[in-house]
């Protein structure tokens, strides 16, 4: 599976570079016989585009390489620094482009476009338009950030392109040469805008995100369906590139279950997860203890109290050992509160309803939904 993505991204790139360097031959002579700088900036777009399908293909091939004892979850992650490099490239790209729009306003030149020149260009939009929808389609098909990336570019391109040969409409009908100047810093600042967007983008998988509600919730929803699962908590999943998730989850069983059972149910669900989703979970343990009269009172009074908190999202694992005196659980806190301050003013609030226990409150981090 790893090897047919790989591979599917390659042959994506390199016919990224045979149409982009196609067009790149074709818009260059256009500008260059018809003096515009628009154009050629176009071309200079394009010709980083390759660029970015030739570090693509570098960065697939590196990613795959195996695991090894300084880098054990792998090269994956690789793939994120490919797209860093791109999204620069492109950035690079816009200030060029930018700085030589912005000589062309203060002195514009004289341009003279044939008609050849506007058949070129408007084929140049419908190849870039097409090509720019396949590869965007082929990213997310194969989870591939750095695909998506350059099929918006590409998209961006192709909108920039239609442009360009609007402004070249309006020099030719008009006479007013600045037109060329203008369109070509607007079109440098959509090319710094995307390399932006895909800068920001890749940044934020790096420093990590949450996970996706939908993988998230068919985990849920699988490892619920096993008979003795009670809830399923703590879901934590760290992504080690676009194909490798590892993560942990806290499952909730009775009290009375066998070390044996539990090793049974915990790998048999480790291994169902992993056969549906690709992802490598390890499962841990919450104990549910068998309810009473007593238990039932003392939990209920804990939920009553935690209701006046709305920055509390959940409450789970909650055990009281009789024998020990001590009642213990888990709270989920927003992001937006004060953690340790509403953790504490609840302490104090069961404690005084209860002093014959001692609580112990757990806080965990709200990583998925």
């Amino acid at each position: 599976m790893q090897q047919s993505r790989d591979k599917k991204i390659i042959r994506t790139s390199v016919l990224g570079i045979l149409v982009n360097v196609m067009l790149v031959i074709f818009k260059g002579l256009v500008g260059f016989f018809a003096n515009s700088v628009a154009v050629i900036m176009d071309a200079v777009n394009n010709l980083s585009d390759a660029l970015s399908s030739v570090i693509t293909i570098v960065g697939t091939k590196l990613s795959t390489k195996k695991p090894d004892k300084k880098h054990p979850y792998g090269h994956g992650r690789i793939e994120y620094l490919t797209s860093v490099v791109i999204a620069v490239i492109v950035l690079i790209a816009g200030v060029t482009s930018l700085y030589q729009s912005v000589l062309k306003i203060i002195t514009p030149e004289e341009t003279s476009y044939e008609v050849y020149s506007y058949v070129i260009i408007s084929v140049a939009i419908a190849v870039k338009l097409l090509f720019g929808t396949y590869v965007k389609k082929t990213g997310k098909k194969l989870n591939s950030q750095t695909l998506v990336a350059s099929g918006t570019d590409a998209f961006f391109d192709a909108v920039l392109s239609l442009g360009t040969l609007i402004g070249a409409i309006l020099v030719m009908t008009t006479g007013i040469l600045d037109f060329e100047g203008i369109l070509g810093a607007i079109i440098s600042l959509f090319i710094l805008r995307s390399g932006f967007e895909i800068l920001s983008e890749t940044l934020s998988s790096i420093i990590g995100v949450r996970a996706d509600k939908q993988l998230t919730d068919g985990l849920k929803e699988t490892i619920s369906s096993f008979e003795e699962v009670r809830g399923v908590f703590d879901m934590t999943l760290h992504n080690y590139g676009p194909t490798k998730t590892i993560g942990s989850v806290h499952i909730e069983v009775d009290d009375d279950m066998t070390a044996k059972k539990i090793h049974k149910l915990s790998r048999e669900i480790s291994a169902t997860v992993y056969e549906k989703f690709g992802v490598i979970l390890t499962v841990g343990i919450y104990s549910s203890s068998a309810s009473s009269p007593a238990q039932t009172n003392l939990k209920n009074d804990v939920l009553r109290i935690i209701s006046d908190y709305p920055e509390v999202l959940q409450m789970h694992a909650f055990y009281l050992d009789e024998q020990a005196k001590t009642v213990s659980f888990d709270l989920i806190i927003s992001f937006d509160a004060d953690a340790e301050s509403v953790k504490n003013d609840i302490l104090s609030k069961v404690s005084d309803l209860y002093p014959e226990y001692r609580f112990i409150i757990v806080l965990d981090t709200d990583f998925s939904d």
